[in-house]
């Protein structure tokens, strides 16, 4: 169940709230040693963890605008979209959890402005000190500018509610198109098809997950989709949706009109910094953090999809749509906060489950200058290794777990390896690492 707002966990132990006219704007006498976290997702979840393992003794408050406990993201789109799991599945720790650590939980309520000067937020009116304050504000869905996006059958996929109004149209037989042939669009085509939808996925560029693999990898999605049922339109973008005699229909930019009766939309995503770019924060593609996850506020922390962040690993900014991400900067966040400072540098990792296929991903792979690919696509169980150069910084990896796990580390090491040991499929991948891991 939901804690609605106004629901709290360890309420004699809520934060102090104050009027901060009493109180000199540079140091106020009695200002709190409270850390007040702005969002309820993965990065959330993980900082209050690590404060309260770290031996964090004072008031913790958590704000968030959804009336569920922290939970996990990417479930939503496969076992529970699916209904496979349910609900309390999907929650990071049971309610009791945040009862028990004296966490003050403030569901359902949103932070409406930071005072940075006074070290304060605003939330339902009220003002609530903070000694200091995380954004964990996580990132929101880009939205289509067309007509007909608002019309009622029209979903995104982002929290839970977001969820439940899509199954509502899940029923066997019934017209799905998917606008957009990215991870999240084609995990939801491949539980909607094993469901019986009749399923068509619609992608502007000229092949399926573009943006982050290399064309083997997209050829070999659109092959498995298509064997499942899926109908694909590629390089056709979508102009509008609209109402017909018969239901409704999406207009497309090339082919006729695709008959629906459900869209659901996945363009990608945005982050979420209305609340730091108005408190004069540094954003820019994010909230702009160091290696300790501080902001330019040297009070405010910011972790996970929000941030914009160096990686000494990679020697460059990022910013990250990851579970590994969001829970490490939670971890470093709250370690910054303890007086035990460690910087965040490691090697980003994600997976994709599509049907029985597992996809799991490290490093980057935008700047590669060559790509060799171990195994066979055709046995559903290959890698595509990326290198620049003969340095890999790259792996993607299906159904093939020892050669992602190693990968990470032969990454982190900044491993060189020669293209065709890697594709020689008669020599163990570990007899291949540990002989670079040797050099």
């Amino acid at each position: 169940m939901p804690l609605h707002s106004g629901a709290r966990a360890g309420e004699a132990h809520a934060a102090r709230e104050y009027n901060p006219g009493s109180e000199s704007e540079n140091n106020p006498p009695d200002m709190p040693d409270s850390v007040v976290i702005a969002g309820a997702g993965q990065a959330a979840a993980q900082a209050i963890i690590s404060l309260r393992q770290g031996g964090f003794g004072d008031d913790i408050v958590l704000v968030g605008d959804e009336p569920w406990l922290p939970y996990q993201r990417p479930p939503l789109s496969k076992k529970f979209l699916a209904g496979e799991i349910g609900t309390e599945r999907l929650y990071l720790r049971p309610a009791q959890y945040y009862a028990d650590h004296r966490v003050d939980l403030r569901l359902g309520e949103r932070i409406e402005a930071i005072d940075p000067a006074a070290r304060s937020v605003r939330v339902g009116g009220r003002t609530l000190a903070y000694g200091r304050l995380i954004l964990a504000t996580g990132s929101q869905v880009r939205r289509v500018n067309i007509p007909g996006a608002e019309l009622p059958f029209v979903h995104y996929l982002r929290s839970i509610d977001d969820v439940r109004g899509i199954q509502s149209g899940f029923t066997p037989g019934a017209r799905l198109v998917v606008v957009g042939g990215g991870y999240i669009g084609l995990e939801v085509a491949a539980v909607a098809v094993s469901a019986g939808l009749d399923v068509t996925v619609v992608e502007i560029a000229e092949r399926v997950m573009a943006r982050v693999v290399a064309p083997p990898v997209s050829r070999f999605y659109e092959e498995a989709h298509r064997a499942a049922g899926v109908k694909i339109r590629l390089g056709c973008g979508v102009n509008a949706i609209r109402r017909t005699a018969h239901g409704a229909e999406v207009v497309c930019s090339s082919g006729p009109p695709l008959p629906a009766d459900l869209v659901v939309v996945g363009v990608g995503i945005l982050p979420v910094t209305a609340l730091a770019e108005a408190a004069g924060l540094q954003c820019a593609n994010g909230i702009v953090v160091d290696e300790h996850c501080r902001t330019s506020d040297p009070h405010i922390y910011a972790a996970g999809d929000c941030t914009n962040h160096p990686n000494s690993l990679l020697g460059r900014r990022l910013r990250l749509e990851s579970v590994h991400n969001a829970t490490e900067q939670g971890k470093t966040a709250a370690m910054a906060i303890l007086g035990k400072a460690e910087p965040y540098a490691q090697i980003p990792w994600f997976w994709s489950d599509q049907y029985d296929l597992k996809l799991q991903m490290t490093g980057l792979s935008d700047d590669y200058t060559a790509m060799t690919i171990r195994g066979t696509p055709e046995s559903r169980s290959f890698a595509a290794f990326y290198f620049s150069g003969d340095r890999l910084i790259a792996v993607h990896a299906i159904n093939m777990a020892r050669e992602f796990m190693l990968s990470k580390k032969l990454i982190a090491d900044g491993a060189r390896l020669s293209r065709d040991a890697v594709a020689d499929t008669g020599r163990p991948f570990k007899e291949i690492a540990d002989a670079a891991f040797e050099r």
